[in-house]
């Protein structure tokens, strides 16, 4: 017998930030994925047995090509994906080093400031997670 808990599709990502090499203000990183033409937070399925965070800081350096200093846990994102519950934990989580490299996954990158990302980001239930961000560098 499989439960509920079986059949949701278990994610995981980052809200990925660092200071502008230029000015130093906070910039936001976002993915563009040509298979479903949309801009996210970096995220991906875990591995069977796979620890949340660890997983979260593995999609963030396949899909940016940076390492991350993982932060504040942000909120549990849940939604309907192919007939399926899905649930994405998110973490906050500052670049590291590292240098994009387009791939048939992800082609695009762009750091953007929160207001700017809030607008570039497909899904309405990502913008909130730029609010949480904030919240938790205590700059909302």
């Amino acid at each position: 017998m499989t439960s509920a808990d079986d059949l949701t599709v278990q994610a995981a990502g980052c809200v990925l930030w660092r200071r502008s090499p230029v000015g130093g203000e906070l910039e936001i990183c976002l993915v563009h994925r040509p298979k479903y033409d949309d801009w996210s937070h970096p995220k991906g399925k875990l591995k069977r047995g796979e620890d949340p965070l660890a997983g979260a800081l593995r999609e963030v350096l396949e899909e940016t090509g940076h390492s991350a200093e993982p932060g504040a846990q942000l909120p549990t994102v849940r939604y309907p994906a192919n007939g399926r519950p899905k649930e994405v934990r998110y973490w906050a989580a500052e670049a590291g080093p590292g240098a994009f490299a387009p791939n048939a996954e992800v082609d695009r990158l762009l750091w953007l400031s929160p207001t700017a990302a809030r607008a570039r980001l497909t899904q309405p239930r990502d913008r909130q997670l730029v609010n949480a961000l904030l919240e938790s560098l205590r700059l909302a």
